[in-house]
């Protein structure tokens, strides 16, 4: 599936002013949620009790260092990310290292990305409920997820069918089954059947942009999408009466896409 790093060469940071503002608001929330889960705010404290944690602290924490304070202003995903429980799609990883700044293995050479991607290809798609989004490579479900809690009906394929299989379970044990529909298969054509998206996130590199996919966005859709091989660049196709526009966002790091794109 997906996911990767961003190398950020140049992203969007407030003024000194509005950091401090966004660092006092932070503080706060990170006070509350410490007092609610009895956490101490300690490196070590809040790993302790892994069993009955939903992990609040580490996702408010999360919340506010990697994504507020690098520019992801749209409320709806940073709600929603504060809301999945990132943790559970990646049950083989310590939960709390499931919040760090940086993408994990999940097996069969993919990764979970890391926060800050996640929340920015999130932000590029600008959906409004109610919402079809149309994600290639599902990996751990993770993605899927925050697009579902931002109110979308999601329809997600993935091409390693032990993590389809594993990525359905989790799913639909934290209640995402109903919006989430998934398949196991080559995501290079899309779903055709289920077309007009609002939006198409692929969350592997392409060499490039699948043809099948800008067709199955509607007017004023938006495909977010990784293009390249070992230099990538994170790219926003939007749909347009006359065509599409293309917008390159930061370079970037992902897995490549497989299947009949590289033919």
């Amino acid at each position: 599936m997906s996911l990767g790093q961003v190398f950020e060469t140049r992203r969007r940071i407030g003024r000194s002013t509005s950091r401090s503002i966004w660092s006092l608001v932070g503080a706060i929330l990170l006070s509350m949620t410490q007092a609610c889960n009895g956490s101490n705010g300690s490196a070590d404290g809040p790993s302790q009790g892994h069993e009955d944690r939903d992990f609040a602290y580490e996702r408010a924490r999360m919340v506010q260092l990697q994504l507020e304070s690098r520019g992801i202003h749209d409320e709806r995903v940073l709600s929603a990310m504060r809301k999945v429980l990132r943790h559970r799609f990646a049950p083989d990883l310590d939960p709390v290292k499931a919040y760090e700044d940086r993408p994990h293995p999940i097996g069969n050479a993919q990764t979970i990305s890391q926060p800050y991607i996640v929340a920015l290809m999130s932000e590029l798609a600008q959906v409004e409920p109610p919402c079809r989004v149309l994600e290639i490579g599902t990996g751990s479900g993770y993605q899927a997820a925050v697009l579902a809690e931002m109110g979308c009906e999601v329809y997600t394929i993935e091409i390693i069918d032990a993590l389809a299989d594993r990525s359905r379970e989790i799913l639909e044990a934290e209640g995402y089954g109903a919006r989430v529909h998934g398949r196991f298969g080559d995501g290079y054509r899309g779903w055709p059947e289920e077309a007009p998206f609002d939006a198409v996130v692929v969350t592997a590199a392409a060499p490039r942009v699948p043809e099948p996919l800008l067709e199955q966005l509607r007017v004023g859709g938006r495909l977010v999408i990784p293009v390249g091989n070992l230099w990538q660049s994170l790219e926003v196709h939007l749909r347009t009466n006359e065509g599409f526009e293309r917008e390159q966002i930061s370079d970037v790091r992902f897995v490549p896409m497989m299947g009949e794109v590289r033919e």
